[in-house]
């Protein structure tokens, strides 16, 4: 056979099916199948009383703990301040993250929640909402 002939005799999706087959070998393939990741919101841009969608922070300080008991929750509680390039915001640490949080860590809060508290923007996880420490 000559050149010309198996060039025209190979398709694009054989080409596409062989490369994803040694991609999927690799690994590779799950960057598709991985979650989008969620634009990060900046502290001057977050609302009071709305969602956040996904907030990254360093705590500058956490304050104490303390023990609430209410109706809607029981458990330790802790007030810390962060920031970000564009400004700071209160944080409110429920239950472990009370533990997992320190000063000087890089965190994040994915759905989480502000609200004004005091005059002054707070965020927290509320109840749906997921705190990652990305840098100790």
């Amino acid at each position: 056979m000559s050149v010309s002939i198996i060039e025209n005799q190979s398709t694009p999706t054989i080409r596409n099916n062989a490369r994803e087959s040694i991609l999927r070998h690799v690994g590779i393939h799950q960057a598709r199948n991985r979650p989008r990741e969620i634009p990060r919101t900046r502290v001057e841009n977050v609302i009071p009383n709305r969602p956040v969608g996904r907030i990254e922070l360093l705590v500058l300080r956490r304050y104490p703990r303390r023990t609430v008991m209410s109706k809607g929750w029981t458990g330790s509680i802790a007030a810390a301040c962060g920031r970000d390039e564009t400004g700071l915001i209160g944080l409110v640490l429920w239950g472990d993250q009370v533990d997992r949080v320190r000063t000087g860590d890089i965190i994040a809060i994915q759905g989480g929640w502000c609200r004004y508290s005091q005059g002054q923007k707070v965020v927290s996880t509320g109840r749906t909402g997921k705190l990652t420490i990305l840098e100790a």
